[in-house]
C-alpha cells in the first residue's frame, strides 16, 4: 500500500510538476515538499487542502489512495440525461432502488447513560440497486451509519455517513469497518492481530491513536464487526 508521500508524488509527476514547482504554488520551499513525498514530515489540516487543490485531486485520495477516490477521477465524459427528479421520503421507490435502513445508539430505561446499538424504523436512505450490485453488497445486508466525531477527520467529519455491508464482516487490513463498542457505533481502519485481535485506527492520529483488542478483550468489552464499509457521504 502506498504512503502519503508517495500519492503526493505521483499526482506530482502527474500534474508534470517537479518539487520546486509544487513548492511554488504552494508558498513553501523545496525541503518542505521533499520531506513530504520521503515521509519525513506529514502535512495536516488547511495545508492537505492546498496540496490536494494544488495537484487536481481530492484529500480523501492523498490519505487513503482508495475511498472516496472518485472524487479524483475530474475528467468525467458523464452527460446529463434528463432533468433531476426532487423527491422526499413520500415518494415513492422506483423498480431499481430499495430503503437502507440506519443503525443508531438506543439509550437503554433507568437513565445508566449506557446505550446499545439498534436498527431505526424511521431513518433511511435511498439506494440503486445498481449501485448495491456493483459493491456485491446485498440489500438486506446494508445499512447506513452516521459518523460521530473528529476521529475519521479530513476524510469522514462529523455527521458523515456511511454505507455498511454487514455480510463482510472478515477483517482486510486497511479497510473501514463499523463496530458496536459495547452499544457505541464507531468507524474505524481495522488491521488484523494474531490470535484473533484487532488493530483500531482513526485518520485523526493525533487526537485518536491507535486501539489493540485481543480476541479475549473484544468479548469482554462487547466489540462487534457490524461490517464493511462500501460507500460513504460528506457534507463540509
Amino acid at each position: 500500500m502506498s504512503t502519503l508521500g508517495q500519492r503526493i508524488a505521483r499526482k506530482r509527476e502527474q500534474a508534470g510538476l517537479n518539487q520546486s514547482e509544487l513548492a511554488r504554488r504552494l508558498s513553501v520551499s523545496p525541503q518542505a515538499v521533499q520531506k513530504w513525498e520521503s515521509g519525513a514530515s506529514v502535512p495536516r489540516g488547511k495545508r492537505l487542502d492546498d496540496i490536494a487543490a494544488a495537484l487536481s485531486t481530492s484529500v480523501a485520495y492523498l490519505v487513503t489512495g482508495e475511498l472516496l477516490a472518485r472524487s479524483d477521477r475530474a475528467e468525467s465524459n458523464a452527460t446529463l440525461l434528463g432533468p433531476i427528479d426532487v423527491w422526499d421520503d413520500d415518494t415513492p421507490l422506483d423498480d431499481d432502488e430499495v430503503y437502507v435502513p440506519f443503525l443508531k445508539e438506543v439509550e437503554l430505561s433507568a437513565g445508566s447513560g449506557r446505550t446499545v446499538v439498534e436498527q431505526s424504523h424511521k431513518q433511511k436512505l435511498r439506494f440503486g440497486k445498481l449501485t448495491l450490485r456493483k459493491q456485491g453488497v446485498q440489500p438486506d445486508h446494508a445499512v447506513c451509519v452516521t459518523v460521530s466525531g473528529n476521529s475519521m477527520e479530513p476524510v469522514l467529519p462529523d455527521k458523515s455517513t456511511v454505507g455498511v455491508d454487514q455480510g463482510s464482516i472478515s477483517v482486510v487490513d486497511g479497510k473501514m469497518y463499523a463496530l458496536d463498542h459495547d452499544g457505541q457505533l464507531r468507524v474505524k481502519m481495522l488491521y488484523r492481530l494474531p490470535g484473533g485481535g484487532i488493530r483500531m485506527r482513526s485518520f485523526n492520529r493525533d487526537e485518536h491513536p491507535d486501539e489493540e483488542y485481543t480476541a479475549q478483550q473484544m468479548l469482554e468489552q462487547n466489540i462487534v464487526i457490524k461490517g464493511k464499509v462500501f460507500w460513504s457521504s460528506v457534507l463540509w
